[in-house]
């Protein structure tokens, strides 16, 4: 027996210790670690100025700042996510924003801000750069737009709505905590008391994710109750204002007259003689001249004057042809953008013209934010004096997204599709000036950011006759009875291309390689048909001179169909 104790007991004791260890384990896999995440981590923030941003459900990578007991935006995250109308003028260390009246300025780096012509203290910086990015005020940002937003510490973050959708809530009903994946051991994000008020994101079968206090975590489903559905409320504080545009209740119908001096304003009665149902031209009168904001005229109150005695309006062009001339340096400075528009402006008036028409070509991407303000700044003391202020645009293929069409669509009267040049004057290939697809697509395109009722499209009267030698390929564009001559000359006949819907010509002369796609009655038909098809606001032709009467019959059908 005293040899059999010590052997009992000894392997009570590895049972015991057997239990335990099994115990440990038990309780290891089956406790909630009190591990706490870093939140600072979570949220990568960088600094304790830096404020974790949670738009709507989603954690944004864009960080807001908290400088002096103030939040701020930076300026890209306002554009991107809020309103698109600040417009920062570095240049001349200046904030704007454009209301359909007003100019909206404030000094960067000041409180006050002037509208309406006075001043108005803000009580905060309303915008300031933190290295070379500039950031918006919150609270000055929500005076023009409508959004929520609210803050929390330890780590800084902030909860921002813009939209005001259904949500799911619940309500949790015993102490526990949120976790940042769904498990019980992972780390501890925040604590959740009971009655705290969650949004449900989604559920599991154990696990439910949810957002609480601009934290998104996971939380075990049998932690929550009273789950319901509730609509977010809207924030209406700021009464968005309403851009009136000029709107004729008939399609337009206009020619671009090229004027290349002011004797050539002679010859409007030539350039209409043969029109039908034409009742808006645009003659070539303004011309940008210097990095200033000046520009070259040569309007006419006569043209004018006899423009309206044959029912048309007169839209006069401004264009910035000139090599003298960086539109980027005009553009992006607020005080040479005044300086044109009201130029303009007195130039509309002292000739009695009805219109503006901006062909601003070749604009490089970095200026078409300024082209933009532009844009929306000369609209103001349009829609003041009742004068149709219309935008000449590229078909939206490649690269010209920064034109900005969209806006252009909210602050202009009309956005016209320069619907050719699919092939010009430089392209390594010959090819058609404005076959159907590349039409069809401008205007598609063009409508997915403006209203149809204000869309235009512009169609060629012109043909380009294409030789190829070689490697080499030139071409030159001519009117359509030049067109015609020309194959006539060399006695060849064109024939319908399906794939164009234009008619087609192609032959060898002294080892060079002719081709044309001509415009004519047939082809402008088939795009009148799809700009029908699509209810735009008009047509528009490049240029008066290179039609021939009989295209007029076509056009007046479209006008009236």
């Amino acid at each position: 027996m005293k040899k059999v104790i010590p052997a009992l007991v000894a392997i009570v004791l590895i049972l015991v210790i057997v239990a335990g260890s099994i115990g440990v384990k038990l309780v290891e896999k089956y406790s909630y670690s009190k591990e706490r995440a870093d939140l600072e981590e979570y949220y990568d923030l960088q600094d304790e100025n830096e404020t974790a941003i949670v738009l709507q459900d989603e954690i944004l990578e864009d960080k807001a700042l908290l400088l002096d007991g103030t939040y701020y935006f930076a300026l890209s995250t306002v554009h991107q996510y809020l309103n698109e109308r600040f417009y920062e003028d570095s240049g001349e260390g200046l904030l704007l924003y454009t209301t359909p009246t007003d100019i909206i300025r404030a000094e960067i780096g000041s409180a006050v801000f002037t509208q309406d012509g006075s001043g108005q203290d803000a009580g905060y910086v309303i915008s300031r750069y933190v290295g070379d990015t500039l950031y918006v005020a919150v609270d000055y940002v929500k005076k023009f737009t409508n959004f929520s937003y609210e803050t929390f510490t330890n780590p800084n973050r902030m909860q921002v709505y813009t939209q005001w959708e259904e949500q799911i809530l619940a309500d949790v009903g015993k102490d526990t905590q949120i976790r940042y994946q769904g498990g019980i051991k992972s780390d501890i994000l925040i604590d959740a008391e009971a009655g705290t008020q969650v949004v449900v994101l989604e559920e599991m079968e154990k696990w439910v994710k949810v957002k609480a206090k601009a934290v998104i975590g996971y939380v075990e489903k049998k932690r929550l109750n009273n789950i319901r559905t509730e609509r977010l409320t809207a924030v209406t504080d700021y009464e968005e204002p309403v851009y009136t545009n000029i709107s004729k209740d008939y399609k337009i119908c206009m020619g671009w007259h090229q004027v290349t001096s002011a004797a050539a304003n002679a010859t409007l009665s030539e350039a209409t003689s043969a029109t039908e149902g034409m009742n808006t031209i645009s003659p070539t009168w303004f011309s940008l001249s210097d990095n200033e904001g000046n520009f070259t005229s040569i309007a006419s109150t006569e043209y004018v004057a006899q423009a309206h005695q044959k029912g048309l309006e007169v839209w006069g062009l401004v264009d910035n042809f000139s090599d003298a001339v960086d539109s980027y340096s005009v553009l992006s400075s607020t005080t040479k953008r005044a300086h044109l528009i009201d130029g303009l402006i007195q130039a509309a008036a002292a000739c009695g013209m009805d219109g503006i028409n901006i062909d601003f070509e070749q604009l490089t991407p970095e200026t078409g934010r300024h082209f933009v303000q532009f844009l929306r700044e000369l609209s103001i003391p349009c829609r003041a004096n009742g004068i149709v202020l219309s935008v000449d645009n590229y078909v939206p293929i490649g690269n010209t997204d920064y034109y900005g069409r969209r806006q252009q669509g909210e602050v202009v009267d009309y956005v016209i599709i320069m619907g050719y040049d699919e092939h010009w004057s430089g392209s390594e290939e010959a090819g058609s000036v404005a076959s159907i697809d590349f039409v069809e697509t401008g205007i598609e395109r063009t409508l997915e950011e403006v209203p149809a009722e204000k869309v235009i499209n512009g169609i060629p009267f012109y043909t380009r006759i294409w030789k190829t030698e070689g490697a080499q390929v030139t071409s030159d564009a001519v009117g359509m009875n030049s067109a015609e001559q020309f194959l006539a000359n060399n006695g060849v006949s064109a024939q319908w291309d399906d794939t164009t819907c234009q008619n087609y010509a192609e032959f060898e002369k002294d080892g060079a390689v002719y081709q044309v796609w001509l415009e004519d009655e047939q082809s402008i038909q088939v795009k009148l048909n799809v700009m029908a098809n699509y209810g735009i606001a008009g047509v528009s032709a490049w240029k008066l001179g290179f039609e021939r009467p009989s295209v007029w019959n076509v056009i007046d059908g479209y006008l009236h169909g």
